[in-house]
């Protein structure tokens, strides 16, 4: 039996992070493996990512359930079945009970696309550019009852340009995405990543000296 981390990753839609972690794993080197990919949705791109890579899939549709509630625990009894470790949300666009996110508590993390605690929620990268800040980016944390909220585990700051749309940003944004989640699932699986009064610290980790400046 493998000693690698078991993940289970929740979709929604054309699973581009997915597509990150399923290339990630396909290193022998690299520390977890994808156990199963879930979703919510019938027929979504990320299901064919999933097939091609020989990992089963399973389609939960919460549109078959009365409530949250009952579809949360056909969720949580998939994740159990399959053996997963680490639940990895990845455009997985449901929001999650408070009783299912205790039930991982610090077994579950989540990908969203602005430098939190700014822009939680939809519409980031309109509203970073509507602001003005000069910077964006994305973010792995661990997953808390809260929307967008936890334990910060790594991001990637992305510089705003003047003429950016909301589409040029996010496709650079998305080029970070799948560089940082894969990053963070690495840092988990070799047991580097530890909470401390909310806050990840990293064994080991190191830092750039360089700060960014934007403009020039």
């Amino acid at each position: 039996m493998s000693d690698k981390l078991k993940l289970g990753v929740l979709i929604s839609g054309r699973g581009s992070n997915l597509q990150s972690l399923i290339d990630a794993t396909q290193d022998p080197n690299f520390p977890a493996e994808i156990v199963t990919v879930i979703t919510n949705v019938p027929d979504v791109a990320g299901l064919d990512r999933a097939t091609k890579a020989n990992i089963p899939t399973t389609v939960i549709n919460h549109k078959d359930f009365d409530g949250r509630a009952p579809f949360e625990d056909a969720l949580h009894a998939a994740l159990q079945e399959a053996g997963v470790e680490l639940v990895c949300l990845a455009g997985f666009m449901r929001l999650l009970t408070d009783g299912f996110v205790n039930r991982w508590l610090d077994r579950m993390i989540n990908i969203h696309p602005s430098l939190l605690p700014s822009f939680k929620g939809l519409h980031t990268h309109e509203r970073a550019i509507k602001a003005g800040v000069r910077f964006s980016g994305c973010t792995i944390h661990f997953v808390r009852p809260e929307m967008d909220d936890g334990p910060i585990i790594a991001q990637a700051a992305v510089p705003i340009r003047q003429d950016d749309t909301a589409d040029s940003l996010a496709a650079r944004v998305l080029v970070e995405e799948h560089k940082i989640y894969p990053l963070a699932v690495r840092l988990i699986a070799e047991n580097r990543v530890s909470i401390e009064n909310s806050c990840v610290k990293i064994e080991g980790a190191s830092h750039s000296e360089q700060a960014l400046i934007n403009p020039n």
